[in-house]
């Protein structure tokens, strides 16, 4: 075939240490994994790829709310009819804040749903078999009450279905800038392998860290990473180089995957991709094996960090997208 998480997700957390990520890539951060490149030039230098012929997306996979195959309670509405296909989504109408829970055992991702009626989509990332959806609306502090949810048994049609569909936090469809962005730097590509080098290596090179960015976001919540905005500016924080890269790939039809989690060095929250590639990359910088997840870091590629590159050293995964 080809192709975490315990209790709310905290998006505070994440921005405040984001913010400690500035100091080490200001001191050219020196223990990273994956993605990195000590010159980023020689990412696409010296490098051998391997693996069947690459064959162009017609479309990119995009799943939209289908509010007329939702159902429907205390103005929150659940679309369910994509969860085969990875994803599931969500609208509410609501006068106070609002999540979207998706639930499957003791694991549970936390979303923030717009209040205003706007669907989201987000992936069901915990494989197949039995979950919860649910909408829950504030009532005051960090409690929450059920506005709409739906049990359900999901049978994915391939384990790679959640990370080849646009969702919330790795955005995109046909007119998307990243789509057509991605297009051009895959074109004349003989295989996955080249796709990947090629758009490696333009993010690392052509995407700045946003330390300023980073530094705002350090008191807020909720941030949400938008591909086609981080293009249009040439800058980002780290989830903004790993929702950029994983739109573009997943665009072309590579599973990919927008990581969050822990990483050396001071156990900084981070966020990074893994790739699926039907074929293979090999360079001084990386071993990137066929049929195989494998962990790449375009911030730290950015930034310079090279000393654990390939190693899969210092990494502790927490949220996958």
């Amino acid at each position: 075939m080809r192709r975490m998480s315990l209790g709310d997700r905290t998006y505070s957390l994440c921005a405040v240490l984001i913010v400690l990520m500035c100091a080490i890539f200001v001191a050219g951060c020196s223990s990273s994994e994956g993605g990195s490149a000590r010159n980023p030039s020689t990412a696409g230098e010296q490098s051998e790829t391997s693996g069947p012929p690459f064959t162009l997306l017609a479309s990119p996979v995009t799943f939209p709310f289908e509010s007329a195959e939702a159902v429907s309670k205390n103005g929150a509405s659940i679309d369910t009819s994509h969860v085969s296909d990875g994803v599931v989504s969500a609208s509410v109408t609501s006068p106070a804040k609002c999540k979207f829970q998706v639930i499957k055992g003791e694991m549970t991702y936390n979303y923030d749903i717009p209040s205003d009626g706007e669907p989201i989509v987000v992936p069901v990332n915990m494989g197949s078999g039995s979950y919860t959806f649910r909408v829950m609306q504030n009532t005051s502090g960090n409690n929450y009450v059920e506005l709409q949810s739906v049990d359900m048994s999901v049978t994915l049609k391939d384990e790679f279905a959640p990370f080849l569909a646009a969702n919330v936090m790795c955005d995109f469809d046909a007119s998307s800038a990243v789509v057509a962005k991605a297009r051009e730097l895959a074109s004349g590509a003989e295989n996955e392998g080249d796709v990947l080098r090629n758009i490696y290596s333009w993010v690392i090179e052509n995407i700045s860290y946003d330390k300023q960015k980073a530094s705002e976001l350090a008191s807020a919540t909720g941030y949400i990473p938008d591909p086609d905005a981080t293009l249009a500016s040439g800058y980002g924080i780290c989830f903004d180089y790993a929702s950029l890269t994983g739109a573009m790939l997943r665009s072309l039809g590579i599973p990919t995957k927008v990581m969050t989690g822990y990483v050396d060095p001071d156990s900084i929250y981070h966020s990074w991709n893994m790739v699926y590639i039907d074929g293979t990359w090999h360079s001084v910088e990386f071993s990137v094996p066929a049929n195989e997840w494998t962990r790449i870091d375009t911030t730290f590629g950015a930034s310079g960090a090279s000393d654990t590159i390939g190693s899969g050293s210092g990494y502790v995964d927490r949220y996958s997208y």
